[in-house]
């Protein structure tokens, strides 16, 4: 049998295959962050994933950096992943909630009163913001200070509460991307003096912060971690990078999470090797994997499951065309963040192409 569809402990779980379907942005909540109808018929569409992990959800709404994207931060939008989970288990499936708080990657058009995006230091990235105005350039973001920080981390508690009270399996922190956590990771995005910034110690601590209140409510064997060293993404960048992800990851251990999820785009440095023996939890592998790709890194037994991005957006049965050996649906970029259900809920199974 193949590795791909045998079961594998994740943390808390037992799941059934390896393949588990990315986090990935979709942009199809409403204006107050309120996932609807359309969006449990997505994710329950391809609960034959061996894991979900969902879209990045803001904790707060100082976290919400584009139009369209669903936060976890009132009762209604609890309300509408509660409808989202119990699709997704109706059909046998396994969800974790992404938490992403974007930080300086936003723009004072997508924040309460217009407010200034939020990060360790006030450091301008390169690059622009999709807003309801359309793109906009990004702007110098406010620097927190040590009370505003400890906000935020609460603010990540209380989303795990949420998230597991609206019927999530676990959750994820979004530490790549360059978003909030990578940003205090980062020494090109953090100058700060304080206990946050300067050392590698101090720039790991907000992550290892988050995650004890996470592990906290939820309990590690519930949370994981996403990681994508050098991807670059968001005008993120370190001057050490594989000094920085080495000391992250070890930092981890005492936590007993459920999994490390590390996704890898172009960077020459093999940080899977460098990582996978500092982690005692399941290590997901992702970042533009094929099928024969996913199946030698379970054979060589470097990746405990296997994460696929836009192939299961485009392809809803991937694990059963991946156990056919059929040919997959070709994802349709111009849809991956527009309105409706176009690119979105439409993409035909097997049967129905057939």
């Amino acid at each position: 049998m193949s590795q791909l569809f045998t079961p594998v402990r994740v943390g808390r779980l037992t799941l059934p295959n390896r393949l588990v379907m990315a986090p990935m942005t979709r942009s199809r909540a409403d204006q107050d962050g309120v996932p609807g109808e359309l969006t449990a018929t997505y994710y329950a569409q391809r609960a034959d994933a061996g894991l979900i992990i969902s879209e990045g959800v803001y904790p707060s709404a100082m976290g919400k950096g584009y139009i369209r994207t669903p936060g976890i931060a009132t009762d209604a939008q609890m309300n509408g992943w509660q409808r989202v989970t119990n699709a997704v288990h109706a059909r046998g499936g396994r969800i974790f909630m992404q938490i992403m708080h974007c930080g300086r990657i936003s723009h004072p058009a997508l924040l309460p009163d217009g407010a200034l995006p939020v990060a360790p230091s006030a450091i301008k990235p390169a690059g622009q913001a999709w807003t309801p105005e359309g793109l906009q350039d990004f702007v110098t973001p406010r620097a927190l200070n040590v009370a505003e920080i400890a906000a935020i981390i609460e603010d990540y508690r209380l989303a795990t509460r949420r998230a597991l009270a609206a019927g999530f399996d676990g959750v994820e922190l979004h530490a790549a991307s360059g978003y909030l956590p990578e940003q205090f990771l980062s020494s090109g995005s953090n100058q700060r003096q304080d206990n946050y910034g300067g050392s590698l110690e101090n720039r790991v601590r907000f992550v290892r912060e988050v995650l004890v209140a996470m592990a906290e409510e939820a309990g590690g064997d519930r949370v994981g971690i996403k990681i994508s060293p050098e991807m670059g993404y968001n005008d993120i960048t370190d001057a050490a990078p594989q000094e920085t992800y080495a000391h992250l990851v070890e930092q981890l251990r005492d936590l007993h999470l459920a999994y490390l999820h590390v996704a890898l785009f172009g960077a020459k440095t093999d940080y899977h090797a460098l990582l996978a023996p500092r982690f005692d939890g399941a290590y997901l592998i992702g970042g533009g994997l094929d099928q024969a790709a996913a199946e030698t890194l379970l054979t060589e037994n470097r990746a405990a499951a296997v994460v696929f991005g836009s192939a299961f957006l485009a392809n809803p049965d991937l694990p059963e065309r991946f156990r056919q050996n059929a040919p997959l649906n070709t994802p349709d970029k111009a849809t991956f963040f527009t309105p409706g259900p176009q690119g979105y809920t439409d993409y035909p199974t097997l049967g129905a192409a057939g």
